[in-house]
């Protein structure tokens, strides 16, 4: 496994385990109910590769966007930038670095 995928697989740790804080804390669910949401969440959190963007997807729906090029005029590889639309990022700021862990606040309901 390369480095990027290690701080990849922590990003979407962090975002699996806020959902996970949140439902627990919501407290509407039992105990299975709950454990049944977290890991339909946790199973459906998916990454997509593309030449520009490593999309993360739950549920067919975007979550946020990493750069996955050293070529964009913006922004670094390992920018995160947070869902404009199904297919693309907000390209107005960066909310926090891949490789800098501490800078992204991940939520699961997006960055």
């Amino acid at each position: 496994m390369e480095t990027n995928d290690l701080f990849l697989d922590n990003y979407l740790t962090n975002i699996k385990e806020d959902y996970k804080r949140f439902i627990v804390r919501a407290g509407i669910l039992d105990t299975n109910g709950q454990m049944d949401r977290i890991k339909e969440f946790s199973d459906n959190l998916t990454t997509k590769f593309g030449s520009k963007y490593i999309k993360v997807m739950n549920n067919g729906s975007a979550h946020s966007f990493i750069v996955n090029t050293d070529k964009d005029i913006k922004f670094k590889k390992g920018d995160v930038l947070m869902a404009a639309s199904w297919a693309s990022p907000a390209r107005n700021f960066a909310r926090g670095n891949l490789f800098t862990p501490d800078s992204i606040k991940a939520r699961w309901m997006g960055i």
